[in-house]
C-alpha cells in the first residue's frame, strides 16, 4: 500500500478529518490532501516522525514493514559528545584550559563551516565537540573578542543538528548564538538565519525571520551592502520556505521575487556571513518551495 493510502487509512481509523489532522501537525489542508493521493512523496525523516506520532503508530508501520528511514549521520555516541560540548559551562570551572589564537579558532570556524557547505557531515560531526569547548573558553576570556567565532560555532552546530532531525539540541545551539549575538545586529541576523532553519516547521517562525531581516534590512536597497543585503535575503527566503510549508504560495512567491531583487544586486559566487546568497539560491528556493506544493513538473522546469 503506498505510503499516502496508508496515512488516509489509519487518519479514519483515528476518526480525524483531513483539517483536523493538518491543524494537528502544523500543515495545510491541501498538504494532507495531496499527500493522501500520492501527489506529493514523504521524505523528511522528522514529518514521517511527526505523522506516526498523531497517528498513535510508529514510524516503521507508516513507511511499512520493511521500509526504513535513512540514517542519519553520526551515531548516538557522536550526537552525545555534541549535547556534552553544549551543555559544558567554562565559566565554572576551576581549571579551564588553554585558550586559542583569535586567528587559528576563526581558521577552525572557517574548516567547520566549509565541511558542512561541502555535505562532509562526518567530518563536522567529528570536529564540533573541540571546537565548540575552544570557542566557548575564548569567549568567556574575552567576550567581545570571542563573539564572532562562538556565535559562529554555535550556527554551524545548529544546521548541522537541524540536518540530523535532532531538533531539541538545534534549538539549544541556536538560542545560544541568538544569545551570544544579543546586541549586534549583523551577528543577530546571522543567529537569525539558523534560528528559521530549526522553527521551520512551526507557524510562528515566519514571523520572527520577517522581523530579522527587516531589522537588518538596509533603508533603501539601492545603497545596501552587499554583507547586509545577504543577510536580508537569505532571512526573506527562509521566510518564503516557511510559507511554501504552510501552502500560502501567494506569500512564498512574494517574498522570494523580494529576494531575487536583492539577490540580484550580489550576485553569485559570494557567501558572506555564510548565507551562500545569490540569484541560484533564489532560484533554487523556488524549486523547493514547487515541491513544497507537490508541483513537481515546475520544479524540474526550474532546475
Amino acid at each position: 500500500m503506498p505510503i499516502g493510502r496508508r496515512v488516509a487509512y489509519l487518519r479514519v481509523r483515528r476518526r480525524l478529518s483531513q483539517q483536523s489532522f493538518a491543524d494537528r501537525i502544523g500543515k495545510s489542508k491541501s498538504w494532507v490532501d495531496k499527500v493522501e493521493r500520492g501527489v506529493r512523496s514523504l521524505e523528511r525523516v522528522s514529518t514521517i516522525r511527526d505523522i506516526a506520532a498523531v497517528l498513535r503508530v510508529d514510524a516503521a508501520t507508516l513507511l511499512g514493514r520493511d521500509a526504513q528511514p535513512a540514517s542519519a549521520v553520526g551515531d548516538g555516541e557522536d550526537i552525545a559528545r555534541i549535547r556534552g560540548a553544549l551543555s559544558a559551562y567554562e565559566v565554572v570551572r576551576d581549571r579551564p584550559g588553554p585558550v586559542l589564537p583569535a586567528d587559528r579558532l576563526a581558521r577552525h570556524v572557517g574548516y567547520a563551516w566549509t565541511a558542512y557547505q561541502h555535505a562532509r557531515y562526518p567530518q563536522v560531526v567529528e570536529l564540533l565537540p573541540n571546537l565548540l569547548c575552544d570557542v566557548q573558553r575564548a569567549y568567556v576570556r574575552d567576550p567581545v573578542g570571542g563573539r564572532v567565532a562562538v556565535v559562529e560555532a554555535y550556527r554551524v552546530t545548529a544546521a548541522l543538528l537541524v540536518k540530523l532531525d535532532e531538533a531539541d539540541l538545534a534549538w539549544l545551539a541556536v538560542d545560544r548564538a541568538v544569545a551570544a549575538a544579543a546586541g549586534d545586529r549583523v551577528l543577530v541576523a546571522c543567529a537569525a538565519v539558523q534560528l528559521g532553519q530549526v522553527l521551520r516547521a512551526s507557524a510562528r517562525a515566519r514571523s520572527v525571520l520577517l522581523a530579522a531581516a527587516y531589522r537588518i534590512a538596509p533603508p533603501d536597497v539601492d545603497a545596501g551592502s552587499a554583507q547586509e543585503l545577504s543577510l536580508c535575503g537569505a532571512l526573506l527566503v527562509q521566510a518564503a520556505l516557511v510559507a511554501a510549508r504552510c501552502g500560502d504560495e501567494r506569500t512564498t512567491g512574494d517574498l522570494l521575487d523580494e529576494a531575487a531583487e536583492m539577490a540580484a544586486r550580489v550576485g553569485d559566487g559570494h557567501d558572506h556571513y555564510r548565507t551562500a546568497f545569490g540569484p541560484t539560491a533564489v532560484e533554487l528556493a523556488r524549486c523547493a518551495a514547487a515541491v513544497e506544493w507537490g508541483d513537481g513538473s515546475a520544479a524540474v522546469v526550474r532546475h
